[in-house]
């Protein structure tokens, strides 16, 4: 099974964040700039993926900010085989903890939403997953552009708070708490893939 890699966002290209917003700077230099950390959060994944023997594309490789419909269109080029769409984000908006979106209806993402809920739950066991069981299952269910326009399951992870100091110092600009963001997401993907769903 193909795994599609969305990095959302822009990144930074020689110092200048390429997304406007989508960050939040809580002093003392300690800036995140969310399209930076899912691009990290990518390339870890990457690497393990290359490691495990796991096909995947990154959807957009470029570090200026690719347009939704040209990372939609880049995906469904690959409709014609078993794969899965993962976007990647961290949070904002005053609150706590990680979320996982599906679109809506009952759909095979939902499976698979379920999967990374579980892996998360192992990796941060202390920390919150916002979730919604009101239709048997944790995934929350929007229409985000990217799980409505793909042509195969799409989830969408929300990786903490930017403007939560301790989930920003702690996890989001921590090389221990990164690692273990990379860590959840790796073990789901292998479970989706060895499940083929």
């Amino acid at each position: 099974m193909l795994v599609l890699l969305d990095n959302g966002h822009g990144g930074l290209i020689n110092g200048s964040y390429q997304t406007a917003g989508k960050r939040f700077d809580h002093g003392n230099g300690n800036i995140i700039y969310e399209g930076e950390f899912n691009r990290a959060i990518v390339n870890g994944v990457v690497e393990q993926l290359t490691v495990l023997n796991i096909p995947y594309v990154v959807l957009a490789p470029e570090y200026r900010d690719v347009r939704l419909a040209t990372r939609i269109n880049r995906a469904n080029q690959y409709n014609d085989q078993p794969c899965f769409y993962l976007s990647i984000h961290a949070n904002a908006g005053g609150g706590e903890g990680s979320e996982i979106f599906t679109s809506p209806g009952n759909t095979r993402a939902d499976q698979m939403a379920t999967i990374f809920g579980e892996e998360y739950k192992k990796v941060f066991p202390e920390r919150k997953l916002r979730t919604d069981f009101s239709d048997g299952d944790l995934d929350k269910e929007r229409r985000f552009y990217v799980l409505t326009k793909t042509s195969m399951p799409a989830i969408l992870t929300e990786n903490f708070f930017m403007d939560n100091k301790e989930e920003a110092l702690s996890i989001l600009l921590s090389k221990t708490g990164r690692e273990k963001v990379i860590a959840y997401h790796v073990a789901a993907i292998k479970r989706v893939v060895g499940y083929g769903l």
